[in-house]
């Protein structure tokens, strides 16, 4: 058994991981990166990128599926080529891996460790069968992992997860995806366009983690002109037949169906992947859904050296907070124990249906009770009815009495820009009454957002 030794020991070598060992090295002091599954991020493997990818060829299905509405007509009938789309998927998906495997190639080989990490103590981690690391400090950064009920684990091959889609040769027939929230959605409506027959199921009310009551209702309806989405549905048996599964499942209103599907997709959520690592084994308190105390402002573990980053934390499983997170870690696990507290940027999610769904800055419980709520619906919107895109809600929330924008929540035709605008205009602490001083060009999306300050600064005087 050999021991090495180090000031930071990083478990996970993905976006939180490598931002954490480049922020330990940049303050001068020795960092070992320890990976036991495969080097690549979450999100150019099985995330953002290979989704992004699907979800483009499925809006090239869709607009040409919409020409004859612009009169544009297209002779023969459309077809989807499910082999060459999934193929284009894996190759630019390999792609993107592929510059992420680069940096790592690029970390001194002293730096980096293969093997499976578990804690002998909180500055002891023992890697494979024959290494111990010794280290000052520790970040973990191991990322997050599929949920998978019970009663689904029977299904062998039939059951797949996001990560298993963007590895398929070709598009199957039917497919019942389990989970409304983000990755569901979009997994969803991307094979509905691309002609997978497709239902998809929440077990509550749930969509999307959209907190505004009003602009779920208006994605839900215009999701659901293209989509067969059941919210408050049970599933109450689940059977592999051959190789299709047979589910029988409740609706809200309790009318039972029975159907059968090339392959139920589960998306009912992600959890920390921390089993294995013995937390537990060195005194550290889990609570019942497995997760130890820890600092938000810090990352910290409470009482021990060791730190929480990326979706590991369950706080904002997204790339960029991913990013911060490693940043804010490595930094306080370098200088530990003169440990600080991070600043945290505006809050922004975005979900990349159509109508796209996004959040900026504060929204839901974490608004005080006395907002003034400026609005747009983007159903006569200008720009938004000339593309065709005219479905949706934008809700900003305004600061009684000086006017200061806290938060938005929306559902509309390429939101990801205003969100990005929102995002950028709450960090800087602007007013309503600042952000209608902006330009504002004419015709475009943007203008639905004047509308929505308008109708605030209405409200507030």
């Amino acid at each position: 058994m050999r021991t090495l030794h180090t000031d930071v020991a990083v478990i996970g070598a993905g976006t939180a991981g490598m931002t954490a060992y480049r922020a330990v090295k940049k303050q001068g002091k020795q960092a070992l990166l320890i990976e036991g599954e495969y080097y690549g991020t979450t999100c150019a493997r099985v995330g953002c990128m290979p989704s992004k990818l699907l979800i483009a060829a499925a809006h090239a299905a869709h607009v040409m599926r919409q020409g004859p509405t612009f009169g544009v007509h297209i002779d023969d009938r459309i077809r989807v080529d499910g082999r060459q789309v999934m193929e284009r998927v894996r190759n630019e998906r390999d792609r993107f891996v592929g510059f992420v495997l680069k940096d790592v190639e690029n970390f001194p080989a002293e730096d980096k460790l293969w093997g499976q990490a578990k804690f002998l103590s909180a500055t002891r981690i023992q890697v494979g069968d024959d290494t111990v690391v010794e280290a000052s400090s520790v970040v973990i950064a191991t990322g997050s992992a599929p949920v998978i009920p019970e009663m689904y684990k029977g299904l062998g091959d039939r059951l797949v997860v996001n990560d298993d889609v963007f590895s398929w040769q070709d598009l199957p027939k039917r497919v019942m995806v389990v989970g409304t929230g983000v990755i569901g959605l979009e997994l969803s409506q991307a094979l509905a366009r691309l002609g997978v027959e497709l239902v998809a199921v929440g077990r509550s009310a749930s969509l999307a983690g959209i907190a505004d009551e009003q602009v779920k209702s208006s994605a839900l309806e215009a999701l659901r002109e293209e989509l067969d989405i059941q919210l408050n549905a049970q599933v109450c048996s689940v059977k592999r037949e051959d190789d299709e599964v047979a589910v029988e499942y409740k609706l809200s209103d309790g009318t039972l169906r029975q159907e059968r599907f090339d392959y139920l997709l589960m998306a009912a959520g992600r959890k920390p992947r921390l089993e294995g690592l013995g937390l537990e084994d060195i005194g550290v308190k889990l609570n019942d859904k497995g997760m130890p105390e820890f600092d938000v402002q810090t990352l910290q573990l409470q009482g021990q050296p060791i730190f929480l980053a990326g979706d590991v934390n369950g706080l904002h499983p997204i790339l960029h907070e991913a990013t911060d997170d490693g940043y804010l870690a490595g930094k306080n696990a370098a200088a530990y124990p003169d440990v600080q507290a991070g600043e945290r940027r505006a809050a922004l999610g975005i979900v990349f249906t159509e109508p796209q769904i996004a959040k900026a800055g504060k929204v839901g419980k974490s608004l005080p009770d006395d907002v003034v709520i400026g609005e747009v619906s983007f159903r006569n919107q200008g720009r938004s009815r000339i593309m065709l895109e005219n479905r949706g809600l934008l809700r900003l929330y305004v600061q009684k009495g000086k006017g200061l924008l806290l938060g938005a929540e929306m559902a509309g035709p390429r939101v990801e820009h205003l969100a990005h605008l929102l995002a950028w205009s709450i960090q800087q602490k602007l007013t309503v009454a600042q952000m209608l001083e902006m330009p504002f060009y004419h015709p475009v999306i943007e203008e639905g957002l004047r509308t929505a300050l308008r109708d605030a600064a209405a409200k507030l005087a």
